[in-house]
């Protein structure tokens, strides 16, 4: 099969299209034939030789895909050639990929593999950021760091259908434009002291939802509301951060961590069928929709990356597999 590889650890030009042995599935997985997958920054960490994969992962890029049921496991789940997306710990960037068929989720009708692709690590990652760490209710207000990328559109868009009272943080004012589009209250530009400036610093957020770590650190400990809940997902701004802990004492401020792929398999499980239940039927009736940046060729891979390290992607970056 074709897959992506890579020459040793570097920049998008050590990547490339090679044949490669198609995975076998065990017993106990669903072999699937991969039509897209998706871009995410762990893709470009990996590849820079900063992020491997978990034990018993794929070394091959992709963390998501969509396509179609080639084999079942015993017992069987949904039937060959079932249209199906979903989370993988590695092994999207190939024309093929394994995985346990409790982690299947059905490609909504009239969705393009290419929309599919789209939707499970930035959704699935929002959903439980917002929703079971964050337990974000209406009528709340979140702040949305990196709103305008793969997880923070979503996040945009989750947070609206539920009701809550959505702040987008984005870099310039097209992605701007891009987040009031998805349905977000109001945008603040990122940039020197931009946060500290917003009546937000004033009034206090229920939830943040955080790609940037350490640079916005003091800012969120303040800007919070007693029992304010602070879901750590990314750490753009650096990982050392200087901390006022009487903040979190005195507001009784939660500070919770997430990253989905080095999650365990019954982990991985119930957050699908969390999703399964409560947001995949949002997609069919409309009220939720992914956010595509652009589609790249498979054999444009190393230009995918490239426009994602210069940040300048409003929603997904797709790759055609097939």
């Amino acid at each position: 099969m074709r897959a992506i590889t890579t020459s040793g650890y570097g920049g998008p030009n050590v990547l490339r299209v090679a044949e490669v042995d198609a995975p076998q599935a065990a017993p106990d997985e669903v072999l699937i034939d991969v039509f897209a997958t998706a871009l995410n920054r762990a893709d470009l960490l990996q590849r820079r030789g900063l992020y491997p994969a978990p034990p018993g992962a794929s070394s091959i890029l992709g963390l998501e895909f969509a396509g179609v049921v080639n084999q079942t496991a015993q017992p069987a789940g949904l039937p060959i050639g079932s249209r199906v997306m979903g989370l993988l710990a590695g092994g999207g960037y190939a024309e093929q990929a394994v995985t346990h068929p409790r982690l299947l989720l059905p490609l909504p009708e009239g969705f393009s593999f290419e929309q599919g692709a789209a939707i499970p690590e930035a959704f699935l990652t929002a959903s439980e950021a917002l929703f079971t760490l964050g337990a974000l209710r209406p009528t709340e207000t979140v702040l949305i760091h990196a709103a305008a990328g793969g997880v923070g559109s979503a996040a945009v868009q989750l947070a609206k259908a539920l009701g809550a009272y959505v702040i987008a943080v984005v870099s310039s004012q097209a992605k701007a434009e891009f987040v009031l589009g998805l349905g977000a209250d109001e945008t603040i530009l990122r940039g020197e002291n931009a946060l500290e400036k917003h009546p937000t610093a004033e009034c206090g957020l229920d939830v943040v939802l955080d790609f940037v770590g350490a640079s916005c650190a003091g800012f969120h400990a303040r800007a919070l509301k007693p029992g304010g809940r602070w879901i750590v997902a990314g750490l753009l701004g650096g990982s050392l951060a200087e901390l006022d802990l009487k903040a979190v004492l005195s507001k009784r401020l939660q500070i919770l961590g997430l990253v989905m792929r080095t999650q365990s398999l019954p982990a991985k499980i119930a957050i699908t069928e969390r999703f399964l239940r409560n947001n995949l039927p949002l997609f069919t009736k409309r009220q939720l929709f992914p956010s595509i940046d652009s589609i790249f060729p498979f054999g444009e891979v190393a230009k995918a990356h490239e426009r994602m390290e210069r940040n300048e992607n409003l929603g997904k970056i797709v790759l055609r597999v097939r």
